[in-house]
């Protein structure tokens, strides 16, 4: 299948996002959830925190969330070694405590958990709920994220090629690459919205 790639500025690529969570639940007024997800080199928490003041400024509340305080205990991610890739990509995210604490709970409830675990630590945080006002924005980023049954409304990925992957990986964490590549198969048309970012100034829109 053949792609077309539109170039943007950093700008115009908040716009297009801002826009693609605007047309979700505007008529009810009901909570969007967006993952902004991306191998750590794209810096997917500086685009979502460039979302939260474009969305606040049309009215809508903002839940800034980070996946990476939602990661499973150390002892059960590391289960089968620091360095396996298949339970980096398959087992490290607490896909159901973030659905039941932050992505469900914020529909159901109104209210949502900030986070859970330090992932420094591996403590929790003792975070209290906070409440969400009609129409919040979820602005979650995170990696390895898309296609872990995450309650999400729109997802956008940041993409970067083979050998960008590559290239952007410290010798000490190589063992990641096997499970980037396999996210890489696996995702295919599952994100709303796919931005190439091999070029971290010079972001591209891929169109299918």
């Amino acid at each position: 299948m053949s792609t077309r790639v539109e170039p943007v500025s950093e700008p115009l690529l908040v716009e297009r996002v801002v826009g693609l969570v605007l047309g979700r639940g505007a008529a009810s007024g009901a909570p969007v959830r967006l993952l902004v997800d991306g191998h750590p080199s794209t810096r997917p928490d500086r685009l979502a925190d460039a979302l939260v003041a474009p969305l606040e400024a049309v009215g809508r509340p903002v839940a800034r969330v980070g996946v990476r305080h939602f990661l499973r205990p150390r002892s059960l991610r590391l289960e089968h070694g620091r360095e396996d890739p298949d339970s980096l990509l398959d087992g490290w995210i607490d896909v159901a405590a973030l659905n039941r604490e932050v992505l469900t709970r914020v529909v159901e409830r109104g209210e949502y958990l900030p986070s859970l675990r330090d992932p420094d630590t591996d403590r929790a945080t003792r975070a209290g709920y906070v409440g969400a006002g009609q129409g919040t924005v979820v602005v979650l980023d995170g990696a390895l994220s898309v296609g872990r049954g995450l309650d999400v409304d729109v997802a956008v990925h940041l993409a970067i090629k083979p050998a960008t992957l590559r290239r952007r990986t410290p010798p000490d964490e190589e063992w990641v690459i096997p499970a980037y590549e396999r996210y890489d198969r696996e995702i295919q048309g599952t994100p709303d919205l796919v931005v190439r970012v091999d070029h971290p100034d010079h972001p591209a829109l891929v169109h299918p």
